[in-house]
């Protein structure tokens, strides 16, 4: 495969926002194919960049008269389908197969994993300390970015993930898949210093809803 389209292919984001596109069957702009996929404008921005490069989209200018700047839009070209996506999922089959069957602790190992990777995808920029509200936000668009839909509960004692993009792999093998969400959660916490803590992810409390449970860490309990 094009190393191009794998790295467009990888993250579930782009394949929706390729999908959506495809399904909509004429030109979208990022904002509408933000509202459509639940993500923030920038974010779809950066994926549609990706997917550009990758020839799996094209962009144009809007042909109008009207004065202002026309807007930029969006089609899905002829190129690779997003079922391409469909090997990925095997992937993480087989990889949270092996760990399940061959680790010593695979809840342990697989939270560790996870914990590493919310690090490293939440970070912020050296030197940058991060309000609540900001870090909430970095925790939401993490999760967003991967594809969960998620939202806080208004008192942020809960996270409702509405649409786990591994379901197939958490049914076959929860305890790993869903300890490396709790992982990444938990990962993300850390790296923008927010005052909460992931203490456990109850999955599939309805068919297409995880929920994620917090308490304050100790500094902020002590604070």
């Amino acid at each position: 495969m094009d190393p191009r389209l794998h790295r467009a292919l990888a993250h579930p984001s782009r394949v929706r926002i390729l999908r959506a596109l495809r399904e909509a069957g004429e030109p979208r702009s990022a904002g509408e194919l933000a509202r459509e996929v639940d993500l923030h404008a920038t974010t779809v921005r950066g994926h549609l960049d990706i997917l550009s490069e990758a020839d799996l989209v094209r962009a144009h200018h809007e042909d109008r008269q009207a004065r202002g700047r026309p807007r930029l839009l969006y089609v899905a070209t002829d190129g690779e389908q997003a079922g391409g996506a469909e090997g990925y999922r095997v992937l993480a089959e087989i990889l949270a197969g092996h760990l399940a069957a061959t680790a010593t602790d695979p809840v342990a190992e697989a939270t560790r994993a996870g914990q590493a990777w919310g690090t490293y995808l939440a970070q912020p920029p050296p030197y940058c300390r991060l309000s609540i509200e900001e870090s909430e936000r970095q925790v939401l668009d993490v999760f967003s970015d991967l594809g969960f839909a998620p939202e806080w509960s208004e008192d942020r004692a809960e996270m409702w993930c509405h649409d786990c993009p591994f379901r197939e792999v958490a049914e076959q093998h929860p305890d790993v898949a869903c300890s490396i969400h709790l992982g990444l959660l938990q990962g993300a916490l850390e790296a923008t210093h927010s005052p909460l803590r992931a203490t456990t992810l109850e999955p599939f409390v309805e068919p297409s809803l995880c929920i994620a449970r917090f308490a304050p860490t100790t500094e902020a309990a002590q604070g």
